[in-house]
């Protein structure tokens, strides 16, 4: 076992659940010490408090994601945790099971999807396929494609962004100036002006705030439509 200033250190996964709930992130605490031995979970509540969990840490094995914690605006949030870490693959476990919702969140890079509704026996076997680099979906859902052209089109400028410019995006979201957004990154403004214009462009916009409003249409607004 490796030590640590003399002290074991844990050698097992290093799996994030970021959940609001902690009722529930103690039941996938309990389903993932059956799945990994001795895994390292990292807890958040927020959506801010998983973006800096997410942050600070370079080899996460797994992310376990709820769309709608506080901060959070649905597969948006997705859009910019990826954009952190595009090593570490992350599985939406959440309230919603519209297909809809499953497959944009797929089509937007998630490694898996399950129902918070699921039992405790299908979360183990979904984390275990997501962490033998598998894709897990609910087996009862018929994903088939995106029906909405103008979605399909938005999803695929997505992909077209590097993660430095998707992590830009997600920031103009939050509000942030360029000024802040170059100190968060540690670049210079004129490197985020130069993603800034990038983005505008991959996203055929012509302002932040149309990025923005572009971003959000697979925000909350594409999930509470999908539920109605």
């Amino acid at each position: 076992m490796r030590t640590q200033g003399g002290r074991p250190v844990s050698s097992g996964l290093k799996i994030v659940i970021a959940d609001d709930h902690p009722l529930f992130r103690g039941a996938l605490k309990q389903a993932l010490a059956s799945v990994a031995k001795d895994p390292i979970i990292l807890e958040a509540g927020t959506f801010a408090q998983t973006k800096e969990v997410v942050a600070g840490c370079d080899d996460i094995d797994l992310v376990l994601l709820d769309l709608t914690m506080p901060g959070a605006s649905g597969l948006s949030g997705l859009v910019a945790i990826r954009a952190i870490n595009v090593g570490a693959p992350i599985m939406i476990v959440s309230a919603h099971d519209e297909v809809e919702t499953i497959r944009r969140a797929l089509d937007l890079g998630a490694s898996g999807y399950i129902s918070k509704s699921a039992s405790m026996d299908e979360i183990r076997k979904a984390v275990q396929t997501v962490l033998d680099g598998g894709v897990h979906a609910p087996t009862d859902s018929e994903l088939g494609t995106e029906t909405d052209p103008e979605i399909a089109d938005l999803i695929q400028r997505l992909h077209s962004l590097t993660p430095q410019q998707a992590r830009v995006l997600s920031m103009i979201a939050e509000g942030l100036l360029n000024k802040q957004i170059a100190y968060e990154l540690g670049v210079s403004e004129a490197t985020v002006k130069a993603h800034v214009s990038a983005v505008l462009q991959k996203l055929n916009v012509d302002s932040r705030t149309q990025a923005v409003i572009q971003l959000s249409r697979i925000g909350t607004d594409t999930i509470v439509a999908s539920a109605n």
